[in-house]
């Protein structure tokens, strides 16, 4: 899509207020963050210590907390700190972006919390696995401020309002092929002042699919054998591979770059002992994103005429097992 005509050169500010400055004045921005767990929490503590205004939004008892105590931090990359944090149950001022960090499975009624009237010309930015979630949130929100986003990290959410980040590195891909430039360069430097190293990526598609690649097979094993990647690596390697090989192929016929070799060997530099957000999400007995991973692989595949044994057989076999 093109920019409007009388899209600004510069993208818009905010004051404490939150109101928006025409002049483009400053670099502080406003920033809302829907979701504030691992990724959520730790992108709003770091914000807010860089100086921009961060707006939590979140069920009653979260808000309470952050209000409270703010956003506690423990990272060996960023330090141990605390950061304030505002917190509310839903988004009530225009700001200049909105980070999406809940999971595919709790969006629909997250997005509750933000109304599209409120967000108006704010970008929403969804930090989501799989690659269907951007055509849906252009439906519901104006489709050039909609910035898929792409983050590696390892955080958790340990309680409300405590966070802690175990992987030595934050990298974030900022994409959004109908959205003006100049707004997602603002946000990233934003995010790359805060801390993650932030870049604006050119293709939303190999952006989405890059992480597709990667993310689903490291998934759906892990969670189906129930064992670390380590184990996973080593027993079961061949259908590790294959499941590479198709997703790779997946992602091609989709119009992305893929590399199985590459993504093989960024498994085999893992420690051990890694595991998947889906495994863990098992492991606790929560809603699991198969959908959004393993049926949006299969979704894919079927519109590309790209056979995936491997993949359907163990997107069936997680779905017996009640998942």
């Amino acid at each position: 899509m093109a920019n409007k005509p009388n899209e600004p050169n510069q993208p818009n500010k905010t004051d404490a207020s939150g109101t928006a400055d025409a002049n483009g004045a400053g670099d502080r921005l406003t920033v809302a963050v829907l979701g504030p767990g691992g990724v959520g929490g730790l992108l709003a503590a770091l914000l807010s210590r860089a100086g921009h205004r961060v707006i939590c939004l979140a069920g009653d008892d979260t808000v309470r907390a952050l209000r409270d105590t703010g956003i506690r931090v423990r990272s060996g990359q960023f330090g141990d700190f605390t950061a304030p944090v505002e917190a509310d149950t839903e988004l009530r001022a225009p700001v200049d972006a909105c980070l999406v960090t809940v999971k595919q499975t709790a969006l629909d009624s997250a997005l509750t919390r933000v109304p599209p009237t409120a967000l108006g010309d704010g970008l929403l930015v969804p930090f989501l696995n799989g690659v269907e979630h951007p055509a849906t949130l252009r439906e519901r929100y104006r489709p050039d401020r909609v910035a898929p986003a792409v983050i590696r990290v390892e955080s958790t959410r340990l309680s409300p309002g405590v966070i802690e980040h175990g992987s030595p590195f934050a990298e974030i891909d900022l994409a959004g092929d109908p959205v003006p430039r100049p707004r997602l360069d603002a946000l990233a430097a934003a995010l790359a002042g805060a801390g993650p190293a932030t870049r604006v990526v050119e293709d939303e598609t190999s952006a989405l699919w890059a992480k597709m690649s990667f993310l689903a097979p490291f998934a759906l094993l892990t969670t189906r054998h129930g064992l670390p990647l380590g184990d996973v690596r080593t027993n079961h390697r061949a259908e590790l591979t294959a499941l590479l090989e198709e997703t790779a192929a997946v992602s091609r016929a989709c119009g992305a770059p893929a590399d199985p070799a590459r993504a093989l060997a960024r498994y085999d530099a893992f420690p051990p002992g890694t595991k998947s957000s889906m495994q863990r999400d098992a492991e606790a007995e929560r809603p699991l994103e198969l959908d959004a991973i393993g049926g949006a692989l299969l979704r894919a595949a079927e519109r590309h005429g790209v056979p995936v044994p491997v993949t359907a057989r163990l997107v069936r076999e997680l779905r017996e097992a009640g998942h």
